[in-house]
């Protein structure tokens, strides 16, 4: 899959596609009926499948505040667009320059200028340009005008379920794990690079590996019993995921104490997968409480993961 990083990177020999345009946050089951057909239709016009992402997403640039949690960081949603098969991932830096152009231009310059698209697809809803005033009807004008196809996307359902990322965020904040992976295809799983924390864990026994989650929001909180995947080895393990009230943590951070693990791990990737939560999160009154706590959630881990 060829990655393209921006507008300006865009060259003559990109041009002419089968486009789809969206979040693809988790890249969930339902996101992936849309691609196999996505990929089906540019196989039938001989054309390469090419997804548009933007970074950040829009929420996170106008209102951060009330940003949705995200179920996958991006090098995440990279590696899972990748593995579908698709020709082409174009990201573009969302900015406020980017969100002033109008409506036609978005169109005329990006959509039919550049990228030459021949079939498009996004969802009913889908709003683009300054304001937000482009919606799918003036796609569909544009595409009569223009010579090129626009369809909405329909929803994929299983079990009666409408399968979104809001859907999937509505089960992990329930706890209901099995729910969420079902709609995803997979382990809802948390990975990044771990980094140096505060280093109050390895006075007390129980060091972590540390993975700062950054802008993005993590769609869980609490204390869970989780997998650890490192080297394509699983360790068992305790994780907090959240902030560390106790000890005055602001930034929201992935602490997990692997069991029965010594290595150095810093500026490794881990991934983390969640298979029991075992509390919320507690600001405690001393760091002994906090001690004895992690004593007895490391405890509940191992009998639970055994």
């Amino acid at each position: 899959m060829e990655l393209i990083r921006g507008l300006h990177n865009i060259r003559a020999q990109h041009k002419g596609c089968v486009l789809t345009i969206g979040k693809f946050d988790g890249v969930h089951l339902g996101h992936q009926a849309v691609l196999e057909s996505l990929m089906q239709k540019a196989k039938e016009l001989d054309l390469p499948a090419t997804v548009m992402v933007f970074e950040p997403q829009p929420e996170e640039v106008f209102t951060p505040e009330h940003a949705p949690a995200r179920l996958s960081r991006w090098r995440d949603k990279y590696t899972a667009l990748k593995r579908i098969g698709l020709d082409r991932l174009i990201c573009i830096p969302f900015t406020a320059k980017f969100a002033s152009q109008s409506p036609q231009e978005f169109i005329e310059q990006i959509l039919i200028e550049s990228l030459g698209v021949k079939f498009l697809v996004v969802g009913d809803d889908f709003r683009f340009g300054y304001k937000r005033k482009g919606d799918f009807s003036m796609l569909q004008a544009a595409a009569e005008q223009q010579d090129f196809q626009v369809v909405n996307t329909q929803s994929f359902r299983l079990a009666d379920c409408r399968i979104s990322s809001t859907a999937i965020r509505e089960a992990l904040a329930e706890d209901d794990f099995s729910r969420a992976n079902e709609m995803l295809g997979r382990e809802f799983t948390i990975s990044g690079k771990v980094v140096h924390g505060q280093k109050k864990g390895r006075t007390i026994g129980f060091p972590t590996a540390n993975v700062n989650l950054k802008r993005a929001k993590a769609p869980v909180k609490g204390v869970f019993a989780v997998h650890v995947y490192h080297d394509d080895t699983r360790y068992l393990g305790v994780a907090n995921i959240g902030a560390r009230p106790t000890v005055d943590g602001q930034d929201a951070l992935l602490e997990v104490h692997i069991f029965d693990f010594t290595g150095n791990i810093y500026g490794q990737k881990i991934k983390v997968t969640l298979q029991h939560k075992l509390r919320g999160i507690i600001k405690f009154a001393t760091f002994a409480e906090l001690k004895t706590q992690i004593q007895l959630d490391a405890e509940r881990a191992r009998q639970l993961l055994r």
